[in-house]
């Protein structure tokens, strides 16, 4: 596995693991349609959060919030429809969350959770 594909898995695992924390439950991880690919998918008091995870190793080519476009945002709208569409569960509430992950060697990862970005 290359090693920005390990840093964006263990940046998804610290997402999954704050998000657990702070109540929330694991409804899809790398959820996938033709349309593409959201990271988590995660529900807490009915809601539902398409969460888009973006990790890096510092900070020397910006933040990683950064990383996140109007074009990836939109994107991420058209897959929580589809994910709607072809989903049993029934949320009174979606939204778009980011988690920007930023895992240095020997320090413990910084984890920043936006809610409802979009």
């Amino acid at each position: 596995m290359a090693r920005k594909d390990e840093l964006g898995r263990q940046g998804e695992d610290c997402a999954a693991i704050f998000l657990a924390a702070a109540g929330y439950r694991l409804v899809a991880r790398n959820w996938r349609c033709d349309q593409g690919e959201v990271d988590l998918i995660v529900e807490n008091g009915g809601e539902v959060a398409f969460v888009e995870v973006k990790t890096r190793s510092g900070t020397r080519f910006g933040h990683p919030f950064e990383a996140i476009t109007v074009a990836k945002l939109a994107r991420l709208r058209r897959l929580a429809a589809a994910w709607c569409d072809q989903s049993t569960l029934r949320p009174r509430c979606i939204r778009i969350d980011a988690i920007a992950v930023i895992i240095r060697p020997g320090a413990d990862p910084v984890i920043e959770h936006l809610p409802g970005v979009f």
